[in-house]
Formats: C-alpha cells, structure tokens, sequence
C-alpha cells in the first residue's frame, strides 16, 4: 500500500489511575515497579517505531487509566513532537499531573484530550490546569460524560472556560433513554455537537480504521480500533503497511469518538481536521456555522 500518513491510536499496559471513578476497573490502582518497567519498555519500542518510519504518523494515546501523571508519557510526547514524520501527538488525560513539561513540547504539533470529572476533582482545582495551558499556548479540549446529576456542574464548566476551548459531553449510555428534552437542550448548548456523540450502525458501512489509522497495543499487537478485537497484525514483526486495505466495519454500532471519525460518512475531519486525535475542532471551522450544520445534518441523516 502506497501509504502517505497513519495515525495510531496507542495502548500501553499502563492500567492504573489517580481518580478513583466508580466505572472504571483501574480507579486508584498504583503500578508496581515492575508494571512500571514494563510499561516503560513498550513505550520506549514504540517510539523507536515512530522514529524509523518514512511515512508521517499522527500518534494518540488512549490509556486505560491515567498516563500523564509519568514523567515517561510527558517526555514521549516531547519526543514525538520534535520528530520531522510526526503531524501530531496527542493524549486523553485527567490534568491531574504537572504540565511543567510542556515547555518542551512542540506546541504546533501538540494536543490534550482533557476529562473532567465532577466526582473526583473540583472545579476550581481543574479549570486552574485549563488557565495553565492557556498560559503555555497548549491547545485542549475539555469533555466530561453527561450524567443528569452534573449538569449543573457543567454548565457552570462551561461558563468558566474561555470561549475558544470546546467543551464536549459524551451522552451516558444508562440515562440516555431517560433524557428529557430539557435535559438535552441543556447539554446541547453546552456542546452544540452533542447530537454528533450517539450510537450509529456501522456494520458494512466504509471505514478508514485498518487502512489510514490502526490501534496498537504494548507488545505490538495492531487491530483495525479498539472495538475490534481480531488482529491484523503485529507492528514489530510485519511491515504495517501489508496490514491496511480498505474494509467494511465489523461491529453492528460504533458510539465512540475514537472510532466513528473514521466513518467517511459522518466527514469529522471536516471540521475538527489536525485535532481530530485529540478531540480540538478547527477554529475556522469551529466559527463556520455552515460547517457545523453540514455535519449535524450527516450526523442525523446516519442510520
């Protein structure tokens, strides 16, 4: 495959967390050090992956738990960024780690995926981290998941980030039946994309997964996204190259960002273009309100 750019969507072993969120299996675990090698050593393959490839890499990491706290995922995004193959780096993180790092990061190629969560940090101590990166010139995004009890909380999230910082809600799957239309006004104008964040039926449908963009786990395992499990391939055995064609999705529905931007169909990149890894619409897009529109209208005409 002629190939000009992948973007790698990366999951390490790390499974451990400074939040405590009753969903989560990883809430509040602590690495022991030998984990902590081990998780160190994959890292450090894949970057050495990165660095050897001719074609440019666009690089997300989606860890289970919280990454940024290590000094080892701060350096790698320091790292990634200076690379001349790499269009950009980006990281789902808590903000609960110093941000002293990015000083050295390469702020044109570098992008924070932010989560605030009510139950497990204030407002106050969270928005301090957003005033720090407006401070650095890091661009961000900030979510949280739409749960009804925490509406009010982020509302007032919304109301306290400055303008230019998108603000999305993942709607919650077990209330999402139960939503009233107030309650879904209300998230819509907090993030006039919430409608985008729903439940498709992707089965047959085109996908870019498994041709322009992969996931890849510790050891090297690569899968078309998260949410199929069958392998392609391993990164560190096979040229990745052989593994990517152009399929059909698998899975009978896809709810997730980080898998339906690769639905052609639905044309995300339209507006959130470089920071689609990381979740940051375009700022010329962001300001078009035809942009918006037309992606709202692919959103609601997908089955």
């Amino acid at each position: 495959m002629d190939l000009k750019h992948l973007s790698v969507l990366y999951r390490g072993p790390l499974e451990s967390c400074t939040y405590a969120c009753p969903y989560c299996p990883f809430a509040k675990h602590h690495e022991t050090p030998a984990e902590h090698r081990a998780d160190g050593e994959a890292l450090e393959r894949f970057l050495r992956w990165v660095e050897a490839q001719p074609f440019t890499v666009s690089v997300l990491f989606t860890p289970w738990g919280e990454a940024l706290a290590h000094a080892r995922y701060q350096q790698a995004i320091v790292r990634l960024g200076r690379l001349p193959n790499v269009r950009q780096v980006a990281i789902q993180t808590n903000l609960s780690g110093r941000l002293d790092w990015t000083r050295d990061a390469n702020l044109d190629k570098t992008g924070l995926w932010c989560t605030y969560h009510p139950g497990e940090t204030s407002a106050e101590r969270f928005l301090k981290r957003c005033t720090e990166l407006d401070a650095r010139g890091v661009r961000y995004s900030v979510g949280t998941v739409g749960l009804k009890r925490h509406l009010p909380e982020i509302e007032a999230m919304r109301a306290a980030l400055p303008a230019h910082v998108y603000l999305w809600v993942n709607a919650y799957r077990p209330e999402e039946r139960r939503a009233t239309p107030e309650d879904v006004a209300r998230l819509v104008a907090v993030d006039p994309l919430f409608e985008v964040n729903r439940r498709y039926r992707v089965r047959g449908q085109p996908c870019t997964a498994g041709e322009d963009a992969v996931s890849v786990e510790g050891d090297g395992t690569v899968r078309r996204c998260h949410f199929i499990e069958r392998p392609l391939g391993n990164l560190y055995e096979q040229d990745v190259r052989t593994l990517l064609r152009p399929r059909p999705c698998s899975r009978a529905a896809c709810d997730c960002h980080i898998g339906y931007a690769h639905v052609p169909a639905l044309g995300l990149p339209d507006v959130f273009r470089d920071g689609l890894l990381a979740r940051i619409p375009d700022p010329a897009a962001w300001t078009d309100p035809a942009a918006l529109h037309a992606l709202l209208e692919r959103a609601r005409a997908h089955p």
